[in-house]
């Protein structure tokens, strides 16, 4: 039987941070292709933000030298089109990292438009580019590709300094959302009751459920 619709791996990932970690949003399934992964909606679905998700595999264990590794967490590898990035519809681009030897998940968030700027400067306007994002265990983020092994090696050490590579302040940080979606108030909640409480069992898993009219998917618990 054909399903009716399909989800891959990277948006699976960030379909459940969210629903994980930002209880007041709403995360939907678009019923087409339309350059948009994911739609989030606040609770009351008066607000939106849309995301295109890109996935890698770690590359560390595979490709990365001995001498790289111990300083690395993960290494992915995307091929990345300039005209996508600079005509996407999507107001975030989300490009997930999977460490092959740790649990946690490391995405960046960041506007297509930067993404595009930052792309372009380094490695031109070519028609298809081969992006290279690496995080380090120090919790740094940095495009890569193209680098010699000198500064790789600064990398690996958490030395290496190019403002036009860095992508740290796009780690794991979900402002943009929150900015478009409100304040994350569930999330605030679970915090400060957190301080006062032991730890509880955790939650029951997703579920998909049908949106309203049907053309929708949204995950719920």
């Amino acid at each position: 039987m054909k399903p009716l619709f399909t989800i891959h791996a990277g948006e699976f990932l960030v379909a459940s941070y969210i629903e994980q970690k930002f209880k007041d949003y709403l995360v939907w399934l678009p019923s087409r292709d339309s350059g948009v992964d994911l739609l989030l909606t606040d609770k009351h679905c008066k607000k939106a933000a849309s995301i295109q998700v890109k996935f890698s595999r770690d590359f560390l264990s595979t490709h990365m030298a001995d001498a790289l590794r111990p300083g690395l967490k993960a290494c992915g590898w995307f091929t990345l089109k300039p005209q996508k990035l600079s005509h996407s519809t999507a107001n975030l681009w989300v490009f997930v990292l999977y460490p092959f030897n740790q649990k946690e998940l490391d995405f960046v968030i960041i506007p297509p438009s930067i993404a595009h700027d930052i792309v372009t400067s380094l490695h031109g306007r070519q028609k298809t580019v081969q992006s290279y994002i690496w995080v380090t265990k120090k919790k740094q983020c940095w495009e890569a590709r193209g680098l010699n092994r000198r500064d790789q090696l600064l990398i690996a050490n958490n030395s290496y300094k190019n403002p036009t590579r860095d992508l740290t302040p796009y780690l794991n940080n979900w402002s943009p959302v929150t900015a478009e979606l409100g304040p994350n108030q569930a999330m605030e909640r679970t915090a400060t009751r957190r301080a006062f409480t032991f730890p509880v069992a955790s939650a029951p898993p997703l579920q998909a459920t049908p949106a309203p009219g049907g053309r929708r998917s949204s995950y719920s618990r």
